[in-house]
């Protein structure tokens, strides 16, 4: 089977942005899909804006996987990054589609993959955060 990839995948699948990992990442997300093999790792580092909202300081990945696989993990980091964490969360599969100028049908679950590792990276943080909240309220309470 052949698949017509458009040049913007093509581009981001052989130059992706943002790959690699963030060695002190704030959050990590991990996914796979058993049945086309693909695996991706989203990593995250949380900052503040300038108002104090949390925001993505910045946001990589690690892919392994086909072209739409690579692709859709490096458009994912290049909308969310900036963003705050509730619109990072908002984000949805077919921004990301829509972003690369679409993909082939059998592909389209790529796209929801990235989407699922970037909220699980968020997910992790959060979890991250209230465990620290809770030690330190734990250690206060002494």
């Amino acid at each position: 089977m052949t698949l017509n990839y458009n040049k913007k995948v093509m581009k981001l699948f052989m130059n992706p942005k943002n790959m690699g990992e963030i060695k002190d990442a704030d959050g990590i997300g991990k996914v796979g899909n058993p049945t086309c093999g693909d695996i991706m790792w989203v990593y995250i580092k949380v900052g503040k804006d300038k108002k104090g909202k949390e925001i993505l300081k910045d946001v990589k990945f690690k892919t392994f996987g086909c072209a739409s696989a690579i692709a859709t993990s490096s458009m994912i980091t290049q909308i969310a990054k900036g963003k705050t964490l509730e619109d990072a969360e908002k984000i949805k599969y077919q921004e990301v589609v829509d972003s690369l100028g679409g993909l082939p049908a059998i592909k389209i679950h790529c796209s929801t993959l990235a989407t699922e590792a970037l909220n699980m990276a968020i997910v992790d943080y959060k979890k991250k955060k209230e465990k620290q909240n809770f030690n330190k309220l734990k250690l206060k309470k002494r």
